[in-house]
């Protein structure tokens, strides 16, 4: 059985366009309705927790015999691009394929439900310490820009349908059906 490590992000600090909602909460929120769609596919997991650091949801990932690492995140642009930046992108570690590989799946899948497909996109990057720190393969998904209100409410109507992407591209990558939960379950 596949397992795989969810990490939502730990950003409490990082708000909103509607400056009341947090990116820590958004994205505990996509990983939540993610379990029943891993579990229902026969793909266990594990998960940070709100109260650890980076460090410490790293530490507790590679302590774990985990087969990836999926971070989740929401976007923010630069200051002087504030709320002008929309879209996905899926980062990986440079140098890894299987990284490279999971993005590239998890893309297609978000590439579906994104408004603007073509504002979906795979960075290689060296930079992120929760795609260099971890043993196994890792990607880290920033699922739209928090600061762009159109991307905003995108996100908060859109928790399941990113959900079932990131579920559906987890599957994909592991070879195993993708399922939906048995009600009841």
């Amino acid at each position: 059985m596949p397992r795989v490590y969810l990490s939502p992000s730990l950003q409490e600090y990082n708000l909103y366009v509607d400056g009341v909602t947090t990116e820590e909460e958004v994205a505990n929120r996509i990983a939540d309705a993610m379990e029943p769609y891993l579990l229902a596919s026969g793909i266990s997991f594990g998960r940070n927790d709100p109260a650890m650091t980076l460090g410490e949801a790293i530490d507790d990932s590679n302590r774990g015999a985990y087969d990836l690492h999926v971070a989740i995140h929401t976007n923010a642009a630069p200051e002087a691009l504030a709320g002008k930046l929309q879209g996905t992108d899926v980062y990986y570690f440079w140098n890894s394929y299987y990284g490279q590989e999971i993005a590239d799946r998890i893309a297609r899948q978000m590439a579906e439900i994104y408004p603007d497909p073509e504002k979906v996109d795979t960075v290689a990057t060296s930079t992120l310490r929760e795609l260099r720190r971890t043993n196994m393969p890792a990607v880290l998904v920033e699922v739209a820009y928090h600061d762009n209100p159109e991307d905003a409410a995108w996100i908060q109507e859109n928790i399941d349908a990113v959900a079932q992407a990131l579920t559906k591209g987890i599957a994909d990558y592991f070879g195993v059906p993708w399922r939906t939960p048995v009600e009841g379950d």
